[in-house]
C-alpha cells in the first residue's frame, strides 16, 4: 500500500513543482509522478542535513509533500537550465 500512496503524493508534489516552476502544459501525469518521486530524494538529501527536516512519500505528510514539492522545484530547475544550454 506504501508504493500506491507514495505514487499519489509524488504526482501531487510534481504537479505542484511544475505549477511553480510554469512547465505544467509541458508535463503529464508520468512526468509528474516521476518528477515528484525524484524530488522527494532530492528533498532529503537538501533539506535533511541543511534544515534538519525529512519527509517520505510512502506516508502522508503535509511534511513529507513539502519536502518533495521543494526537491522536484530544484530538479525542475536543473532540467531547465540544461534545456536552455541546449541549441533547438
Amino acid at each position: 500500500m506504501g508504493w500506491i500512496i507514495a505514487l499519489i503524493v509524488g504526482g501531487i508534489a510534481g504537479w505542484l513543482a511544475s505549477l511553480v516552476m510554469n512547465r505544467d502544459a509541458s508535463m503529464g501525469i508520468g512526468w509528474n509522478i516521476v518528477v515528484g518521486c525524484i524530488g522527494s530524494v532530492i528533498g532529503n538529501m537538501v533539506a535533511g542535513p541543511v534544515l534538519g527536516i525529512t519527509g517520505s512519500v510512502q506516508e502522508f505528510s503535509l511534511t513529507g509533500l513539502a519536502v518533495a514539492v521543494l526537491g522536484a522545484v530544484i530538479l525542475l530547475g536543473i532540467v531547465n537550465l540544461i534545456q536552455r544550454g541546449r541549441v533547438r
